[in-house]
């Protein structure tokens, strides 16, 4: 039936000509807004559905699914260094499954024998770069896609897993490998697109979530060409070789993806009485102090550090300038009231920031404004020990859960790799440590 459904839907783009040549449209659709651009004349992708609310539940285990995009190790450890440091209360394992080349399809013959047998309870997908095939969109390629990529999230579902079902991301050139000058950058992604709008279809039919990443990479893309290329140097949101995206394309991803799954970004404000020299703060982080306009706290929860150059593709800094990360994913505030002077400094770590009273009293989003801060070492303590174990996933499962060995004795194949594994996942455990910082708010005379 889900199958059927796309079909349908698929015909009537094709047939309308949405999206392939910016033209007439089903009328009963409804559309993203869009730049008035002329970069985006030829697109028309229909509106994507809102996040909704938290998907994740205690204890959840996250399977992060995908091609060589996902194998890449960048979104997907954003992702879990997140949910870890971010969100501790949630208590969140993760692991990833990433394949250099595999379409959805590939996915699903392998998917029983690396994938369930870990009992997954919540799945992100990201596929549709392969199964484009780098080339215009057909509907027999189309259908193709629809099948298995429906049928991934019928297996992982009737595994017991809810899914994101993430879209493809977009292409900044013709990517060399192809060696086809057939074709244009947007004849591509006209068809990674319409891809994006089946897979509205596939989550809406299967109560799935929607993780837009097609729309959100492009018009990031577009904004991160305009802000920051310059004569000698490209800025390319879908990385250099035009598909494997630097950092800034995967904290787009990432934010995607972690809006899907319903977060909502607020990890902790502390709000500080200057009148009456009072201090509270809220749950993850404990006032130790609050002395001569000093304040001592201990958080176990921390807020996103992402550092790097704010103009290169390969920052996770830059990426959070073109979409809302923290606004959306990292709001760790402070509020002041009762402050008497018309402008005070916030002095946090090696970084003094000047805020008016006025800003002060409606909160002041320190993981946004300090880029440098207390906790950037226990975050990168943290972020390292989650990229050795993912690399790890991509050892266990490539390499040993497709060997002779293992096909001679798989259960030997996994007892042996989980118990590699299982001092990687600990050091993650071991890593997430209380943070002691100091905030100092003095008067600008």
């Amino acid at each position: 039936m889900i199958t059927q459904r796309c079909h349908l839907f698929l015909t009537t783009l094709f047939t309308f000509g949405v999206l392939l040549n910016g033209g007439a449209v089903p009328p009963t659709a409804d559309y993203e807004l869009k730049p008035t651009n002329s970069y985006f004349i030829k697109f028309n992708p229909i509106k994507a559905p809102a996040p909704g609310p938290l998907l994740l539940k205690t204890g959840d285990r996250l399977a992060i699914i995908g091609d060589s995009i996902t194998e890449q190790k960048i979104y997907s450890r954003i992702i879990e260094t997140y949910l870890t440091v971010c969100v501790p209360e949630l208590k969140i394992t993760a692991r990833q499954f990433g394949w250099s080349g595999e379409t959805a399809e590939g996915f699903l013959r392998r998917m029983t024998n690396d994938c369930l047998r870990f009992n997954p309870t919540v799945a992100t997908l990201c596929y549709g770069m392969n199964d484009h095939r780098y080339r215009p969109f057909d509907v027999k390629n189309g259908d193709w896609y629809v099948a298995n990529y429906s049928a991934v999230v019928s297996s992982l579902q009737n595994a017991g897993a809810r899914v994101v079902l993430g879209s493809p991301g977009c292409v900044g050139k013709v990517p060399g490998w192809t060696k086809s000058s057939a074709y244009t950058r947007d004849e591509l992604n006209v068809n990674l697109c319409v891809l994006r709008d089946l897979d509205i279809t596939i989550a809406n039919n299967a109560n799935a979530r929607f993780a837009d990443i097609f729309w959100t990479m492009f018009k990031a893309g577009y904004e991160g060409e305009n802000r920051y290329a310059t004569t000698n140097e490209s800025y390319m949101i879908s990385g250099k070789d035009g598909v494997h995206p630097g950092l800034a394309g995967h904290l787009v991803m990432a934010y995607c993806f972690l809006r899907a799954l319903g977060l909502d970004g607020d990890l902790g404000t502390l709000t500080v009485d200057l009148g009456a020299q009072t201090a509270t703060a809220t749950a993850g982080h404990q006032v130790e102090s609050f002395q001569h306009n000093e304040l001592i706290v201990t958080s176990r929860k921390y807020p996103f550090c992402a550092g790097g150059e704010i103009n290169s593709d390969n920052s996770l800094r830059s990426g959070t300038t073109l979409v809302p990360f923290f606004e959306e994913l990292s709001r760790f505030r402070i509020v002041v009231k009762n402050a008497a002077a018309p402008q005070y400094q916030i002095i946090w770590g090696q970084t003094t920031n000047t805020y008016t009273t006025a800003q002060l009293a409606s909160g002041v989003n320190l993981a946004a404004d300090f880029v440098a801060n207390p906790f950037c070492d226990a975050f990168r303590k943290m972020d390292d020990a989650v990229a050795a174990k993912q690399a790890y996933e991509t050892k266990q499962i490539k390499q040993v859960f497709h060997s002779k060995e293992a096909k001679a004795n798989m259960d030997k194949a996994v007892a042996d790799t989980e118990a590699e594994r299982s001092p990687l996942a600990a050091a993650i455990a071991n890593a997430m440590g209380p943070v002691r910082h100091s905030i100092a708010i003095r008067p600008v005379q």
